[in-house]
This record gives structure tokens, sequence and C-alpha cells, in this order.
């Protein structure tokens, strides 16, 4: 039987993406340093660019549920 799959955190992709974003390191850099494979890094980053504009949105909806915020990263 296989191995069971890592499940990160969103707190952990969240930095995981601020760091790639960052552009200090290379991808292959950051998969070493974190463990996780360099694809799962650029989802995540793409992710965090596409789910930013969530943050300035404002009007009449009413507050996001930080954990569905998390479980969506």
């Amino acid at each position: 039987m296989g191995a069971k799959r890592k499940q990160h955190s969103g707190e952990f992709k969240a930095q995981v993406a601020m760091a790639a974003r960052a552009g200090d390191k290379t991808l292959a850099e950051l998969a070493s340093e974190y463990g996780v494979h360099p694809t799962m890094i650029s989802t995540w980053k793409q992710e965090r660019v596409k789910n930013a504009k969530n943050l300035f949105e404002r009007g009449n909806k009413k507050a996001a549920d930080p954990q569905a915020v998390i479980d969506n990263l």
C-alpha cells in the first residue's frame, strides 16, 4: 500500500508562498528547505496571488470564515 499524502496547514502554505514571491531563493532551493515539491510551491504562489484581491474587497459581504480561507489555500 502507498504512503499517505502529507497535508500542510494553510499557515505553512502561506509562508512558503510568501517566500516564493520574495524571490530571494529559487523554487528548487525552497523545495529543499521546506520539503515539498517545486510544483506545489508554484501552485500555492498562484493561489495566493489569485486570492489576494479578497483581502481588500469592501461591501456588504460578511467576513470570511478564517478556517475556510486557510482550507482554500
